[in-house]
């Protein structure tokens, strides 16, 4: 984790250091509170530090992450968490400013979230017989609880699309990323942070409904890229960019197909069968433990495969 040196505080990075190198390679998560210890989440458990976090340890990175210019990070801190390099996510919490109801930004910041971007290049070549028949790539939905792998896995599904792949001679194909909240191509200053292949465009920080349209109208992908879809008018744009003849391949929080087919703004979607492939995932083995593998129907095509 060579960006601790460059973002965190020093004494916050000792603490950090003092973990076993094998968990610090596990770290998936750190949290870090004024007053209170250092939470680190490694393989999926909180971890508990000696050190107590200050205020003075509080400013200096949040200095650091917004590059010791806050005020000019004014959408980011509306938004509640800064994207750094390297594709690192830090989520923010403290007194939030509201304008017109809405909000504005987040000042006297307590606490931050440090979500770890890991790179897990080449975890879904296994799943290419599945997500890739008849010659071209299949509707997919992701489904799985927080933190077990979806947006990790869905990173790789794009870069195998967008660089082809030798089992079965696959062609790059182009691939239109809406990374709503920069955490599939960790852009900074709107250049992808992390591996793809040349065909890649990504339109970072933007709502995945408009971002889907706006993908079709002006970038004409052969596959588009989102996470976490959930609200009525994603379903509406994914039924847009398929009757454009537009693969899709995105992701969604539940525990099982039958848990999304029972929610309000997305039954639609799953009833007209738009998706061909669902991808269940959980933890029993760890992150990225696919559980099962479905077809359009919810018909099981194959049992637990671990990717990561």
């Amino acid at each position: 984790m060579d960006f601790m040196k460059v973002f965190l505080p020093n004494a916050v990075a000792n603490a950090i250091e003092g973990i076993p190198s094998a968990d610090r390679a596990k770290v998936e998560e750190i949290r870090i509170r004024i007053n209170r210890p250092i939470e680190v989440t490694v393989r999926g458990a909180p971890l508990f530090l000696p050190y107590i976090t200050k205020q003075e340890d509080a400013d200096l990175l949040l200095q650091k992450i917004s590059q010791h210019s806050i005020y000019a990070m004014d959408e980011e801190l509306m938004r509640g968490y800064i994207t750094i390099a390297g594709g690192h996510r830090v989520g923010l919490a403290g007194k939030v400013i509201l304008e017109g109801g809405k909000v504005r930004a987040i000042r006297d910041v307590s606490s931050f979230n440090v979500r770890i971007a890991r790179e897990k290049i080449g975890i879904a070549v296994p799943l290419i017989p599945f997500l890739h028949t008849k010659g071209s790539w299949a509707h997919t939905l992701i489904i799985g609880p927080p933190q077990t792998g979806k947006t990790t896995l869905l990173r790789d599904i794009a870069r195998l699309i967008s660089s082809g792949h030798d089992y079965g001679g696959l062609a790059a194909r182009k691939v239109g990323i809406v990374d709503e909240r920069s955490e599939i191509a960790g852009c900074v200053n709107g250049v992808p942070q992390l591996t793809f292949g040349n065909r890649v465009d990504v339109l970072d920080c933007c709502p995945k409904a408009e971002g889907i349209m706006m993908l079709i109208r002006s970038m004409s992908p052969d596959v588009i890229i989102a996470d976490e879809i959930g609200r009525r008018e994603d379903a509406e744009a994914i039924e847009e960019a398929v009757h454009s003849g537009i693969k899709i391949i995105t992701t969604v929080h539940g525990g099982s197909l039958e848990e999304i087919r029972n929610r309000p703004t997305l039954n639609g979607i799953i009833g007209t069968r738009i998706f061909e492939r669902y991808l269940i995932l959980g933890r029993s083995k760890g992150p990225g433990t696919i559980s099962q593998i479905l077809d359009g129907a919810g018909t099981p095509l194959a049992g637990k495969v671990k990717v990561m």
